[in-house]
């Protein structure tokens, strides 16, 4: 018995070898090649892509967490009135409103700021002394402010009558939706980040199934000489997951430094709140990693699921 320990290790020790010149001399996963750069492109398209969607859905969300949080921070009260009234209206409304409790402060809209307010709607030679528009107070709200209802009701009776009139909003009507708007773009961004990860994986998918195919022979050999499925996989696992590594590392630097380059005209058209670079760079960090391992998972199970199928 103990004499054949040794003669089962050397055969062992041979098989071992033939295998691994075989797998040196015929690779079953070519670095190169057609199919190669087809995964390289793939997982860097898909990786450029989400990237892109995933930083947006960062930036917007970060934007309109940021306009909330102004938006909370203030509010307005319209004041209608004649021409000749408006100013003893605006006193008015401004005494009742400094004595409210819930109101650290308020102020009204000086006629220039008013004008720019208004100018991107009316234009910079629009007439307001005709047009006579309202009036608006800038309210400061003290701790969570005053009871919108309770403040309108006060307004009502210190400007009573047809042509007076003086109305307080709290913007709670444009934060919600705002906020409800970002979190269904977060959730269409991630959507689509899954969606281009599942497209690669399916591009590996099909890679390694036609590699494997086109490379039978290769394969009957190296089960001849004693191979497992979990051998034969690796072959393909390890060389499929390096490349959409480096596919997913290419298509998320171009995508970090694409955002990079649209960030200030973003920033400029969102009043400095999105942050779209960095968050392209926090999604790019990330995506080289994700494009590697779901290249390993997708090779692995189609391999070993294409090995086992009875011929």
């Amino acid at each position: 018995m103990s004499a054949r320990l040794p003669a089962a290790i050397r055969r062992a020790a041979r098989r071992l070898r033939a295998l691994a010149s075989f797998a040196e001399e015929r690779p079953l996963a070519p670095s190169s090649g057609v199919v190669a750069r087809l995964v390289v492109f793939a997982s860097a398209s898909m990786s450029f892509l989400a990237v892109v969607a995933v930083a947006i859905g960062m930036a917007a969300d970060r934007a309109a967490q940021g306009w909330a949080e102004e938006l909370a921070r203030s509010a307005t009260v319209r004041v209608s009135a004649p021409p000749a009234r408006m100013d003893a209206a605006v006193s008015t409304a401004l005494r009742a409103l400094r004595t409210t409790p819930g109101v650290a402060d308020a102020r009204a809209l000086t006629d220039a700021e008013q004008r720019a307010l208004l100018e991107p709607w009316l234009g910079p030679d629009a007439p307001l002394d005709e047009l006579a528009p309202p009036r608006l107070i800038v309210v400061v709200p003290d701790g969570p402010g005053p009871d919108p209802e309770a403040v309108n009701a006060r307004l009502s009776a210190e400007l009573p009558g047809p042509e007076l009139s003086a109305r307080y909003d709290d913007h709670g009507r444009w934060r919600a939706p705002l906020l409800e708007a970002a979190r269904a773009l977060r959730a269409l961004a991630w959507s689509a980040a899954v969606l281009a990860a599942l497209s690669a994986a399916a591009m590996v998918t099909l890679a390694a199934r036609a590699t494997l195919a086109a490379n039978g022979k290769v394969v009957d050999t190296l089960r001849l000489l004693g191979a497992s499925n979990d051998f034969i996989a690796r072959a393909f696992v390890r060389r499929y997951a390096l490349r959409a590594m480096a596919g997913g590392a290419a298509g998320a630097l171009a995508a970090a430094l694409a955002l990079e380059a649209v960030a200030p005209l973003a920033a400029r058209a969102l009043g400095g709140a999105a942050g779209l670079a960095e968050a392209g760079w926090v999604a790019a960090a990330a995506a080289p990693l994700l494009a590697g391992a779901a290249a390993w998972a997708a090779t692995r199970m189609a391999v070993l699921a294409a090995l086992r199928r009875p011929e």
